[in-house]
């Protein structure tokens, strides 16, 4: 296990909307702000910063940092889309327990205006530039809704099936004051909202929102100082970069091919879990993942979808995640880690998981032509003190 610590999580309010003043640099600004005072640190006690945003360009991590008054022995920029925050996890990790940097501050988020995400979009890579933007595919809700139907085959899962996913983390973000959607949400409801993309209704697609995530990595010591109380501690990580990425039928990520490393490492089960956060830009990627990690271990997806999940009440993204929170674009990645410390450090109020000492969390991320090319996961473990 890790002897460094997470301390701290925080995750600006998101909004569909942001004031017409709104910038990318003022949403990662308040956001590493908002963390620090959750942290009880000021920004002289920082000396490392990692950051993840597809619209601070032509800024980067030092010029953030710059106007946040940091003086910094460690910096990193990662641009790998949803699974940019796990990636900067490790590589924090590392740093703290090599003495390269002893306070570091992971931050991600976006500012979107409609002009921002149609660029975005349109000019996601070069694959997608000289690819499928000239053809009218713009966005990712045609090739997702293209890889749902080939689940659909596989597994034999109707629409009602795939519900059951948005319709459970509806029920958890009715309990998070930070969620953009917090209405109860009903199968009627779901059935009713127009298809985006065939099979995919509006419910299905994570709205697009303006806002921030962060946490503090932190050493041991400095944690205790800092907190005098609960931190977060890494008990295993795994990452599988373009593995089946392109080549693949896109019914499986890399994450299978390192889940029995990331348990192994970890000394824990699927089953010691007390909640996951799966990245959940739709929900046949959550079921994909959940099935790589090994947390569907009977293969049943209609028990685990009708039971598990919506009588049960199985912590899957106890947020909302972002099918009812929202993607603010590279906080995405960050936000799953964001609610697993946050519910780990005992600090969810009325979605709080009794008990949570465990959580699993997951990214995915960087659609080339078809799939995620990158995908990572991180078994953490809260200490209550």
């Amino acid at each position: 296990m890790s002897r460094a610590a997470i301390i701290a999580a925080y995750e600006r309010a998101y909004t569909r909307h942001p004031d017409r003043d709104s910038t990318t640099e003022r949403v990662l600004t308040e956001t590493v702000r908002g963390v620090l005072a959750e942290a009880g640190l000021g920004p002289e006690d920082v000396d490392g910063l990692g950051v993840a945003s597809f619209t601070l360009a032509p800024d980067h991590a030092i010029d953030l940092a710059w106007r946040l008054g940091l003086r910094l022995r460690w910096i990193m920029d990662d641009p790998n889309g949803g699974a940019s925050a796990l990636n900067l996890l490790q590589h924090a990790i590392h740093a703290v327990e090599s003495g390269a940097a002893r306070t570091v501050v992971l931050v991600a988020g976006d500012h979107f205006d409609k002009a921002t995400f149609s660029e975005l979009t349109a000019n996601y890579n070069r694959a997608t530039a000289e690819a499928l933007t000239p053809v009218g595919v713009t966005g990712p809700n045609a090739l997702f809704a293209m890889l749902t139907q080939r689940h659909m085959a596989a597994y034999g899962l109707s629409e009602k099936d795939y519900a059951q996913v948005p319709l459970s983390q509806r029920w958890w973000a009715s309990r998070n004051p930070k969620a953009v959607y917090r209405e109860r949400l009903a199968l009627d409801d779901y059935l009713r909202a127009p298809v985006v993309a065939a099979p995919l209704r509006r419910f299905d697609c994570v709205p697009v929102v303006t806002g921030g995530d962060a946490v503090v990595v932190t050493a041991g010591a400095t944690a205790a100082g800092a907190t005098a109380g609960p931190r977060v501690h890494v008990r295993a990580f795994a990452a599988a970069h373009n593995h089946d990425g392109q080549e693949g039928d896109g019914l499986r990520t890399g994450l299978h091919t390192v889940a029995d490393d990331l348990w192994a490492s970890s000394a824990r089960q699927p089953g010691d879990v007390d909640l996951a956060c799966v990245y959940d830009d739709y929900p046949v990627m959550v079921l994909a993942q959940l099935h790589d990690l090994g947390l569907l271990p009977d293969g049943d997806l209609d028990r685990f979808l009708h039971e598990r999940l919506a009588i049960d009440r199985w912590p899957l993204n106890p947020s909302g995640g972002q099918l009812s929170a929202g993607q603010a674009g590279a906080a995405g990645g960050m936000h799953g880690l964001v609610e697993a410390v946050t519910q780990l450090l005992g600090r969810a109020g009325d979605r709080q998981v009794h008990g949570a000492r465990h959580a699993v969390v997951s990214g995915y991320g960087m659609v080339v032509y078809r799939y995620g090319a990158c995908a990572n996961a991180v078994i953490l473990e809260g200490v209550l003190r």
